[in-house]
């Protein structure tokens, strides 16, 4: 896999982009009034312009549901409420 200078113009599939968790980065006002949301895919950021069928603030987590292409996307909101830099709280761990 290519990494640095080399990866810089890869493209991010459809399938690699789909499930792919990610956050607002600008406000999405829902509908067809697009925000948009940063995702990391292969380790490498990328931002989308986004769509959702509800409002999404700033901050909040997001999953990439479809690809338009053309750097757009279909997201929905993603609580992630009990995620802290993608660590488990103690109070939802498992016994």
């Amino acid at each position: 896999m290519p990494f640095g200078p080399a990866a810089r113009g890869r493209a991010v599939t459809g399938q690699s982009l789909v499930g792919a968790v990610g956050v607002v980065h600008i406000r999405l006002r829902g509908g067809e009034e697009p925000g948009e949301v940063r995702v990391v895919v292969e380790g490498l950021p990328h931002y989308y312009l986004a769509f959702s069928t509800t409002a999404v603030e700033v901050g909040q987590h997001i999953v990439v549901i479809h690809n338009r292409g053309n750097g757009q996307v279909d997201v929905e909101p993603w609580p992630m409420a009990d995620f802290d830099a993608g660590v488990i709280s103690p109070q939802t761990e498992r016994n």
